[in-house]
């Protein structure tokens, strides 16, 4: 059912079935660490370059999933993947060791959203009876695309956020899984659109995505009749602190007051003393802190109402050098339990 021009209902909600993660040292040493499926030793995990790794990564995320949610690759209907690397290939080369289909997405950092979304979507209408959503992100190998050669060992910015190494991996289905107390299901959501304020500092990405992610919070309260406080928990993708205060100060200035239960996934990733500056950002970031630590909330019941934001900086490495402007955009997502 839709709900004013963005907004939807499902009549028939996916069901999740389970979430798997994989990611890096530094992450596992953040507020995280013991939630996530594996860790890893070396963010290499042996292979030659930054780039091959996340896509092994990504690869081993997709399969942890269907082992733990007890699929074989037959039973997938569908792959929806992205990831930061050009022409995203993480997601690519992942998907060519499956049988499944494949769609391929990409909204920055905001993808595991739009594919929670676009998943829900089409399990609702029928088009499919099991998909998987997963998304990965490498510190490496985004720094080197996007910014400077890890080699030149360049000062960080008060306003820089870390990429997150990891991928995280949701199987959604028609069917709820057996043997569960509470069934998590994606009742609905509110796509987002592109707003751009005209931010164009690549190390500010929370200022740049900030003003998407208030927009987005706005139109879905607004098109569902819903207030703040019908969720347990909002959760934004990776806004990092500075931008996390953004959002309250523009979601304010329109006359909305975000509850004390609103928090953002890249602010709480690390701990202080890893010295990450804002926290955590990245496609991987989002889809791991929801797998590893959102998601186990509400499979114990800890929660029962969620709305996921995640959020992302529509910029290349080449827009900045002709003097562009960062746009974002934000997707949100509806979870309950019942």
């Amino acid at each position: 059912m839709k709900l004013g021009e963005r907004s939807y209902l499902f009549k028939n909600p996916a069901h999740i079935v389970c979430g798997y993660t994989i990611v890096g040292p530094k992450e596992g040493e953040g507020n995280f660490g013991t939630e996530f499926d594996y860790v890893l030793t070396d963010d290499l995990w042996g292979e030659k370059s930054y780039e091959l790794s996340e896509c092994k990564i990504h690869r081993e995320t997709i399969k942890g999933a269907l082992k733990k949610a007890g699929m074989q690759d037959s039973e997938l209907g569908l792959m929806l993947a992205g990831d930061l690397l050009n022409e995203i290939v993480a997601s690519s080369f992942a998907a060519r060791e499956f049988q499944s289909a494949f769609l391929g997405l990409y909204n920055a950092c905001a993808t595991f959203g739009e594919a929670l979304l676009i998943g829900s979507m089409l399990i609702s209408a029928g088009f499919v009876n099991n998909c998987s959503c997963s998304t990965s992100s490498h510190f490496s190998s985004a720094e080197r695309q996007y910014r400077y050669p890890l080699e030149l060992g360049t000062q960080r910015t008060p306003t820089s956020q870390w990429t997150v190494t990891g991928a995280g991996c949701t199987i959604l289905s028609t069917v709820a899984p057996e043997g569960r107390e509470f069934d998590v299901q994606i009742t609905g959501g509110t796509m987002g659109r592109v707003v751009d304020m005209g931010v164009d500092d690549e190390t500010n990405m929370g200022a740049a995505m900030a003003p998407a992610a208030a927009d987005t919070l706005i139109t879905h309260f607004r098109e569902t009749g819903r207030a703040p406080s019908y969720y347990d928990a909002i959760y934004t993708g990776d806004l990092g602190k500075y931008g996390m205060k953004l959002v309250k100060y523009i979601c304010e200035d329109e006359g909305m007051t975000l509850p004390p239960n609103y928090h953002d996934c890249g602010a709480m990733y690390y701990t202080d003393k890893q010295k990450t500056e804002q926290g955590g950002s990245g496609a991987g970031c989002s889809s791991t802190a929801f797998n590893a630590h959102i998601l186990r909330k509400l499979q114990r019941g800890e929660l029962k109402r969620v709305l996921l934001v995640p959020t992302g900086a529509l910029l290349s490495r080449d827009t900045p050098l002709q003097k562009q402007t960062i746009p974002g955009i934000a997707h949100a997502v509806s979870i309950e339990v019942f």
